[in-house]
């Protein structure tokens, strides 16, 4: 059980990291703080619309996986308690 729990705890890392960098790559829509880092200021072409489906099902993907892990987790530690 042990090793599982390294495996999962590795991986809650890892999507943990990817998640706040994939949000972080999002481009701004306005009025929060993204504004107030010069994002309100750039232009439409970071991104286009393809690109920024695809970010956001990546995003999303990676953040089921990590809820799916952090459940694991927390099912593990209730059976070893």
């Amino acid at each position: 059980m042990t090793a599982l729990r390294i495996t999962l705890q590795v991986l809650l890392v890892l999507t943990s990291f990817l998640v706040v960098l994939l949000v972080l790559l999002h481009k701004g829509k306005g009025g929060g703080l993204s504004d107030m880092f010069g994002g309100g200021v750039s232009s439409n072409a970071g991104s286009s619309g393809v690109a920024e489906r695809n970010l956001n099902r990546l995003t999303i993907g990676l953040a089921v996986l990590w809820t799916v892990v952090v459940v694991l987790l927390g099912l593990i530690q209730r059976v070893d308690g």
